[in-house]
């Protein structure tokens, strides 16, 4: 079990930190808007590790409500990240409708965006 829980960590070594990070994959990336988040990826080239970064707009409310979209969205990465394809940088940006949504419509949104962006394996 220990072992099983060691793959699904997300260090801060896994997370998109840098403001140019952000600008380059919402730059020379692709975007994709489903439902409460908008997915920007850029595929990565002899890198072995995903990486991601969350964006929560005052829009969205308070810290308290900002805060949360982040932890849900974080959370949504970090359970399927062995299910993409190839290694990409990921920054996914929060959506007005996220507010009071559950974990699990959150990350129904996250894998369909992944799905219609051809990055999920098929199983």
């Amino acid at each position: 079990m220990a072992d099983s829980s060691a793959r699904l960590q997300l260090p801060r070594s896994r997370r998109i930190t840098m403001g140019r990070d952000f600008m380059q994959v919402r730059n020379l990336g692709q975007r994709l808007a489903v439902g409460c988040l908008i997915a920007n990826w850029l595929p990565l080239q002899g890198e072995k590790s995903h990486r991601v970064g969350v964006i929560t707009g005052k829009k969205i409310g308070g810290a308290v409500q900002r805060n949360r979209a982040r932890r849900l969205l974080r959370e949504s990465f970090r359970q399927h990240q062995h299910e993409l394809t190839q290694p990409v940088d990921l920054v996914l940006v929060a959506r007005n409708s996220i507010v009071g949504k559950s974990f699990s419509e959150v990350e129904k949104d996250f894998l369909q965006a992944l799905r219609r962006g051809g990055l999920l394996k098929q199983t």
